[in-house]
């Protein structure tokens, strides 16, 4: 079973996600800061990270922006802010998803499910059809989960990787915002549409020359995204 690490300041928060989470039969790690977390992931093999917002030392965004050098673990943002410009924030750091407090404990546990279940599907634990999917220079090889532009690999993030993979392997077909969120969150699309522009415009980062000109993945005004290399 997953390995989970929980960071937050306030102890009793950090217990309470380990009694939830223990009932599904997580393996619970905790951090009562930034650096803390850190020296946890140096150590140990960890799937998923709950991360709160505001914490002495190192705080979830700088913690969070460190991790993202080197690991594409799912990150899942804990906030007490429930403004759109936080929720932004976190998935602009690098952030898969984000749960504000007060929160559901039943939604923060499907959340952890589902956050996992995008991040083993980019391994060997869930295999499904592989291929190699290419458009121009744009390659994505759904065997090694690998993704290159002209020749050279690029990081993605799980949920980058697979609204990409959508598109690959649907090329020249046009999904709606509502579309791609619901293909890949597995939820109703309420609210999807910061959160799916987010992820669209760190694709674009990655394997565009030019973001503001795409070569790869077009948007259609008033309609969706695409991916079409003419």
């Amino acid at each position: 079973m997953a390995n989970i690490l929980v960071c937050d300041d306030d102890r009793e928060i950090v217990d309470a996600i380990e009694i939830y989470l223990s009932q599904d039969g997580y393996h619970i790690f905790k951090a009562y800061d930034g650096e803390q977390a850190l020296e946890i992931l140096e150590r140990e093999e960890i799937h998923l990270l709950i991360m709160d917002v505001m914490m002495p030392k190192l705080d979830g965004i700088r913690a969070t922006l460190k991790i993202r050098e080197t690991s594409s673990i799912p990150i899942i943002i804990l906030s007490a802010k429930s403004e759109d410009t936080d929720k932004i924030l976190g998935l602009n750091i690098g952030a898969d998803d984000y749960v504000t407090k007060p929160f559901n404990p039943l939604e923060l546990a499907a959340r952890v499910k589902s956050n996992l279940r995008r991040y083993t599907s980019l391994g060997s634990l869930n295999p499904e059809s592989k291929a190699v999917y290419q458009v121009g220079g744009l390659v994505l090889n759904d065997d090694t989960k690998q993704v290159f532009v002209d020749g050279e690999q690029v990081k993605m993030t799980p949920i980058e990787y697979n609204i990409l993979l959508l598109l690959m392997k649907n090329q020249g077909r046009v999904f709606s915002i509502n579309q791609i969120y619901e293909s890949i969150w597995n939820e109703d699309a309420i609210g999807a549409d910061n959160t799916v522009a987010v992820h669209i415009r760190h694709i674009r980062e990655k394997i565009e020359i030019n973001p503001k000109e795409p070569r790869y993945l077009k948007v259609v005004w008033g309609v969706g995204y695409k991916i079409d290399g003419h």
